[in-house]
């Protein structure tokens, strides 16, 4: 594997797993995040830490972006870090952003002789720790194969169209996820409210045609009544709204997605908006409250 020199820009829950891997690969890595705590830890793995995003990747070859949204995303590379890179250099936004937005980055980077892969991700803390995410990548294939000894570190790749099919298919990951974290917490909840125990009944189903990923490892957390963020309900709305934006522009018609949405708001508005930050399988709290059930955690 050829080693190259990355620019990380955002090591916060995700990114800094991410970081970790990249530097265990033997990658030269330049870091930089709004908080400083995070970058620090990686200093300690072997990163540089840039004081600036335009520092950051003024040397680098590919340029990582893992970042809250899109309106974050198009700050950070637009004001002033497109201009400090070296003409040719790859871009490879892994956030979870509009579409439209991914391919007006593309365009940016593009007219400034700069290159921009969409490359969201799925897979939560776990799967970013272990190396094992999900890459969903928009953009040239060459561009990609050129980006893979980087993004083979972080998981599986798959290329999935022009600029912002990334973007897109990460949308109906989204999707997908939302409704089925519902439907977990909803039948878990039956269970609980016959009488049944949700664990016993979870163990029961995993080899049927019920089985995912959601029920394995979030039915997990519903049960065990752990809600500390790997995906958050803040990014979990975002997607949603994100998704429900483009199915309107397509004339695409998402009823389950928009319960899902409306379920998702209701509860992170919920303890002073305390609970925006709990992971998204505590969507469970708010099927169970609904259902007059007083389930401690």
């Amino acid at each position: 594997m050829a080693r190259q020199n990355v620019a990380v820009i955002g090591t916060g829950l995700m990114g800094r797993p991410m970081a970790e891997n990249l530097l265990k690969a033997g990658h030269d890595v330049t870091v930089f995040n709004r908080s400083p705590e995070n970058p620090q830890a990686l200093a300690k793995l072997g990163a540089t830490v840039a004081a600036t995003p335009a520092e950051a990747v003024q040397h680098a070859d590919l340029v990582m972006t893992m970042l809250p949204n899109g309106s974050v995303v198009s700050e950070v590379l637009l004001d002033g870090v497109f201009e400090a890179a070296q003409p040719g250099t790859l871009f490879v936004d892994m956030s979870s952003i509009h579409p439209a937005i991914a391919r007006d980055l593309a365009a940016a980077a593009q007219s400034q002789g700069l290159r921009f892969l969409d490359a969201p991700v799925s897979g939560g803390t776990g799967g970013a720790a272990r190396g094992e995410l999900a890459i969903m990548a928009g953009g040239p294939e060459d561009w990609i194969a050129e980006a893979r000894p980087v993004l083979d570190v972080l998981g599986k790749v798959t290329h999935v169209g022009p600029f912002g099919s990334g973007q897109l298919a990460k949308l109906v990951n989204q999707v997908i996820v939302a409704v089925t974290i519902g439907a977990v917490a909803e039948g878990l909840t039956l269970a609980r409210a016959g009488g049944a125990d949700p664990a016993r009944v979870r163990e029961a189903i995993l080899g049927g045609f019920a089985q995912s990923r959601i029920l394995s490892e979030h039915g997990a957390r519903m049960i065990e009544r752990r809600f500390e963020p790997g995906g958050t309900m803040t990014n979990q709305i975002k997607d949603l709204d994100a998704a429900l934006d483009v199915a309107a522009g397509l004339g695409a018609v998402m009823p389950l997605t928009a319960r899902a949405r409306e379920l998702f708001a209701v509860y992170a508005k919920g303890n002073g908006g305390a609970n925006a930050t709990d992971d998204h399988s505590a969507l469970v709290r708010h099927i169970e409250a609904l259902s007059g059930l007083l389930v401690g955690g």
